[in-house]
């Protein structure tokens, strides 16, 4: 192993190169704690373990996220690598970057090293395009698509019920007295995107008296906060007292646009999120949110994921979770004209 490389493993496993130097040669006064530090790291590096390590290599777990921005998506992560730790599975972070760093290019590195296992965090199996994903079904490789950003088919899948998500939110603020409420999607042809507002759909039809034209109260953005700041305008013209957002993103954008239209929260505009991200109870107003379940969703990524591993699981199995409404501060009664 050259030097460089051995300065590698060693920075990784937080020892020192001698100690990294020892493992490689076998030498019994290394713990065992360290030793594994050791050979974890040079899974991890893709260096081929000692041959009387070999049968010890632990799995490769590639998380493909789309970017580490997103508070939600950081979250997932997180609780994934703890639970792939504690089943001796190695975790190993994929996200684009700025240079251009795609899915497709994570998954042909991640093969070459004897990849366990896949599980793509909000992304798209479809994200890895055709080659990788024909390679990676010819290799049978486990994978789980977590909240996946496109319909996917014979791969397993762990989500919430979006639809009934926003729903809950639409009925939440239906309560409170606001009848004509927006909705702030992802992009176009986003899936999670698509099922909230097939919800908003069937919320407005079971209404006792529909919104008229209820598509004019629907605005696509981008999952960020100044996304929602721009689609706002639309929908307060349209005359919306109050909008359900796709992320806490978005909804925490909607409060910045508010605040420029000179509108308050939640006095005359009420604002829902989705995610339930961290700090959101922080926030000014606090932000009424649908909280995802992360911990239960990341434990059906990973059993599911170990089921595949051991070949007993179906590759088409879906796994639903239903949100909780957490309501804050950023949604309160409609005040009516007259009353202010």
């Amino acid at each position: 192993m050259t030097k460089r490389r051995l300065t590698q493993v060693a920075e990784h496993a937080g020892v020192s190169e001698a100690t990294v130097s020892r493992v490689l040669k076998g030498s019994p006064k290394v713990a065992g704690s360290t030793r594994e530090l050791v050979l974890t790291a040079l899974d991890v590096c893709g260096i081929e373990r000692p041959q009387r390590y070999r049968r010890e290599r632990a799995a490769l777990i590639g998380l493909i996220v789309p970017d580490l921005q997103n508070p939600i998506f950081s979250a997932f992560t997180e609780a994934l690598c703890g639970l792939l730790k504690k089943r001796g599975l190695v975790p190993v972070l994929c996200t684009r970057t700025s240079d251009g760093a795609s899915e497709a290019h994570y998954i042909e590195m991640l093969m070459d090293q004897h990849i366990g296992g896949l599980v793509f965090i909000g992304a798209s199996y479809a994200d890895a395009g055709p080659e990788q994903g024909q390679a990676l079904r010819e290799r049978n490789i486990p994978m789980v698509l977590l909240n996946a950003a496109d319909e996917n088919t014979g791969v397993a899948q762990v989500r919430v019920d979006d639809a009934l998500a926003a729903e809950q939110a639409l009925q939440h603020l239906a309560a409170l007295g606001h009848e004509r409420i927006g909705m702030i999607l992802g992009p176009v042809g986003h899936v999670p995107s698509a099922r909230k507002l097939a919800g908003f759909a069937t919320f407005q039809s079971r209404r006792p008296e529909p919104a008229g034209d209820w598509r004019r109260f629907v605005a696509h953005a981008l999952f960020t906060m100044e996304g929602g700041a721009t689609a706002l305008p639309r929908l307060v013209e349209a005359g919306a007292t109050a909008v359900v957002c796709a992320s806490d993103a978005l909804a925490l954008g909607a409060v910045r646009g508010a605040r420029r239209l000179g509108l308050r929260v939640p006095q005359d505009l009420s604002v829902v999120g989705f995610d339930d991200s961290p700090y959101m109870v922080a926030t000014d107003p606090p932000l009424t949110t649908a909280r995802q379940p992360v911990q239960a969703m990341a434990l059906a990524v990973v059993a599911s994921l170990g089921e595949q591993i051991n070949g007993r699981a179906n590759a088409n199995e879906l796994v639903m979770f239903d949100t909780e409404l957490v309501v804050r501060g950023s949604t309160a009664a409609r005040v009516r004209e007259s009353s202010r």
